[in-house]
C-alpha cells in the first residue's frame, strides 16, 4: 500500500517542461519519481552521471547558449561530409 508522501519545490517552468515530456511518454510525475527511486535502489546511486563540467565544456555550453560557434548544415550528410573533411 502506498502511504509515503514526497514533496519537493521546483521552478514552475521546469515542472511544466518536464511534465510535458512525461505526458508524451505516457507517464505521470508520480510514476517518474517512482522509477527514479527504484533505479537509485537497484544501482545504489543516481542512474546517471552527475559531474561538474570542466572549463572547456562550460565555455562551450555558454557559447552555444549564446549562438556562438554554431554551424548549420542542410542535412546530416552535409554535416558528416564536413566532419570527414575536418580530420
Amino acid at each position: 500500500m502506498k502511504t509515503a508522501v514526497l514533496r519537493a519545490r521546483i521552478e514552475p517552468d521546469l515542472k511544466t517542461a518536464a511534465e510535458t515530456i512525461l505526458n508524451q511518454l505516457g507517464i505521470n510525475p508520480t510514476q517518474a519519481v517512482t522509477m527514479l527511486y527504484r533505479q537509485v535502489v537497484m544501482i545504489g546511486g543516481l542512474p546517471f552521471d552527475v559531474r561538474v563540467p570542466n572549463a572547456v565544456t562550460r565555455k562551450t555550453l555558454e557559447d552555444t547558449d549564446r549562438g556562438i560557434g554554431l554551424r548549420r548544415h542542410k542535412g546530416p550528410q552535409a554535416m558528416l561530409q564536413e566532419l570527414k573533411g575536418a580530420k
